[in-house]
């Protein structure tokens, strides 16, 4: 049986990242991942706020489009527009970014092992089963297997999750590449449809929802068809993948065990988003596990829960009543919302403190300002209060 410092059940951006750190501390650490290649199937929108370049390394080869703004669409089109001086996101190869990570973790000295499908994780002992019949141990296992978590489920039990269908299209009319497009309905909500631009003629088209798969595909088809902006529009790629639920109350340390990423649902409740937040948290896990490794005291690993929380919870639980506050709107209290919106100027508000990974300063001032009860029905205000209460 090998036996490792650290092992990471998952070779995607997070979990690379976390071995890329533990590995520059000098420890032994080794990577499973299920695939035969990283980073295939594409299954991300690939947009991702600004600040990723302050959490992670972000080569500018791999920046595909910068974003300054967005067209903001409300079921019956009513539009805000908001925008930035400076790019707001960048349009990212998320393919070609996952490889990075990956090569950059082994460049640091982490041990990367393909085709490795992890079967089963004892998470007293570290002991960790491989289909092949490969047994490794670890002082740590890291769960950082995805929304389907194999580690996850060992100590949390199934995980609830979005689906999200997405295209990549070719725009032969051509698209104004500095702005994303994204569009709320209440038959998706709280999920919303999206058209990223990748260059003037190249764009992803995709949206997430509680709905089945297929279901879901039907609307995208029909919101693509009754697109102007994507007229004669052709198919050049379908991806398919899912998106976690965030869940506050899910157990993200059992013993010698953590999760990471998708795995512990360390994601945005308003958009699905997860890189930014998980490259956040894999720092904060990297620096537990170093002092628990080198005080051999596992118990230290509970700190990454009790930090991770006080250091995200009030912003995941500001989203999280944002998101359910969207899901309780019909297609009326929406387009309402955005024409008062419009008519109290919301535009360049939004502009100013909106913010792709952190919504609460936007909340907070048009709470401040009496904006979002101002622009509701009084019935639909106190609907929406009780949930805040």
């Amino acid at each position: 049986m090998t036996e490792y410092d650290v092992a990471v059940v998952g070779s995607g951006p997070v979990g690379s990242t976390l071995a890329r750190y533990i590995s520059d501390q000098g420890f032994k650490v080794v990577i499973l991942e299920k695939k035969r290649n990283v980073g295939v199937p594409l299954q991300c929108a690939g947009l991702l706020g600004k600040r990723i370049k302050e959490v992670n390394i972000l080569p500018p080869e791999f920046i595909m489009n910068e974003v300054y703004g967005a067209y903001l669409h409300s079921p019956s089109e009513t539009v805000l527009k908001v925008s930035k001086k400076h790019p707001e996101a960048y349009v990212i190869d998320r393919v070609a970014y996952d490889k990075f990570l990956s090569d950059q973790a082994v460049d640091s000295g982490a041990e990367l092992l393909l085709n490795h499908r992890v079967e089963n994780v004892n998470i007293d002992t570290g002991e960790v089963q491989v289909r092949n019949g490969e047994k490794i141990s670890a002082e740590v296992v890291v769960g950082a297997d995805g929304y389907n978590s194999l580690v996850s489920k060992l100590f949390n039990g199934p995980s609830d999750n979005y689906e999200a269908v997405q295209y990549l299209m070719g725009v032969k009319d051509g698209i104004e590449a500095d702005y994303v497009h994204l569009k709320v309905e209440s038959k998706i909500s709280p999920g919303f449809w999206w058209i990223i631009p990748i260059s003037d003629n190249l764009v992803r088209v995709g949206m997430f929802s509680p709905l089945p798969y297929l279901t879901a595909s039907t609307h995208l088809e029909r919101y693509i068809q009754d697109n102007p902006l994507l007229k004669n529009a052709s198919y050049l790629k379908k991806y398919h993948g899912c998106i976690p639920i965030y869940n506050p109350k899910q157990q993200i340390v059992k013993n010698r065990t953590i999760l990471l990423g998708d795995a512990a649902s360390q994601v945005k409740p308003t958009t699905g988003g997860g890189l930014t937040l998980g490259f956040l948290c894999a720092k904060l896990a990297s620096e537990v596990m170093v002092q628990a490794l080198e005080e051999e005291n596992m118990e230290i690993l509970q700190k990454y829960q009790v930090l991770y929380r006080k250091e995200f919870g009030r912003e995941l639980k500001t989203q999280r009543m944002v998101h359910r506050t969207f899901k309780s709107l019909t297609d009326a209290d929406l387009d309402f919302m955005f024409f008062k919106l419009k008519e109290e100027g919301a535009e360049d508000l939004i502009s100013e403190y909106g913010d792709m990974d952190t919504q609460s300063p936007l909340v907070k001032e048009m709470l401040r300002r009496g904006i979002i009860f101002s622009i509701l029905p009084q019935m639909l205000s106190r609907r929406i209060s009780s949930l805040w209460k």
